[in-house]
């Protein structure tokens, strides 16, 4: 079968399949079940992807399943490039830095409106770390112990790296962060922002050039060259407006729980299932996946 359409669904319920494999005239051999009650590939050749997707998606509008159809070839990607806060782990960490100083509403606000994609992300970005000037380094250390990996986050690391993909960790957050969530999920790498200081306390600065959204797609063409890979072979998940360019680039770019302006633009969505659900669009069985 030259395309196959991916459902997913906590749970996925039998008939939901039977309605949309009975739609699109899919036999029942036509259909795997990659993780039971959780991930069916439905594998089709008669419609193109968009159009079955679509059908899909009128069947199970009242359901909480996602989706996505795509050409079987190349489905199975050699390069991961996630965005960390919001996508790896739960927390937007400048925002978290912020409430422990009592600056919250401040930072959040001009976080909400970079992330809508209303602020560019360089200028609000300083704009945020300004007001952080005078902070103790210790500070940093206790919003660290905060962060929460996202369901699915080291699965999705560590079943692709067994795969043989290479795996990166691009943030417009800070390295103090990063340089966690890259050890204890096991990316081979990461890229993220510096914040400068005078040795005890912050200078309300950080190191340029900042690492925006040019830069998460420069670092994925970058990994690309590197490992002999073309953009089609790579997947890239993120949440909001500074993931844009890298996720509307890479063969499979994904928004996960994604800003309207993101979700406008990915060609697949997580919006309900947790990131596991990368590896199911792969075509990855749950007998492959990885701790």
């Amino acid at each position: 079968m030259d395309n196959v359409l991916t459902l997913l669904g906590t749970p996925l319920a039998e008939w939901q399949v039977s309605a949309v494999a009975e739609a699109l005239e899919i036999n029942n051999d036509q259909i795997v079940w990659l993780a039971e009650g959780q991930a069916a590939d439905l594998f089709f050749e008669h419609i193109e992807p968009e159009e079955a997707e679509a059908d899909a998606r009128r069947i199970l509008e009242d359901s909480e399943v996602d989706m996505a159809a795509q050409p079987v070839p190349g489905r199975r990607k050699r390069l991961l490039i996630a965005d960390m806060e919001s996508t790896i782990i739960e927390e937007e960490m400048l925002d978290e830095l912020a409430e422990m100083a009592g600056l919250g509403d401040a930072i959040a606000e001009i976080t909400a409106r970079s992330m809508s994609g209303e602020l560019d992300f360089e200028q609000s970005l300083k704009q945020r770390v300004a007001l952080l000037e005078g902070l103790p380094l210790s500070l940093l250390e206790e919003a660290a112990e905060l962060m929460t990996v996202n369901p699915g986050g080291r699965r999705l690391v560590q079943t692709m790296r067994q795969h043989g993909a290479y795996t990166m960790l691009v943030s417009g957050g800070f390295k103090v962060f990063t340089d966690r969530v890259h050890e204890a999920l096991g990316f081979h790498e990461s890229r993220a922002n510096d914040l400068l200081h005078s040795g005890a306390l912050l200078t309300g600065s950080v190191r340029d050039p900042v690492l925006d959204r040019n830069a998460k797609l420069t670092a994925m063409r970058e990994a690309c060259s590197e490992h002999h890979l073309q953009l089609s072979e790579a997947v890239a998940v993120g949440d909001g407006a500074n993931d844009l360019a890298m996720v509307t680039s890479a063969g499979m770019g994904v928004a996960y729980r994604g800003k309207a302006i993101l979700r406008e633009a990915a060609r697949f969505k997580l919006d309900h299932f947790d990131l596991t659900g990368l590896l199911y669009y792969q075509g990855y069985k749950a007998s492959d996946i990885r701790d």
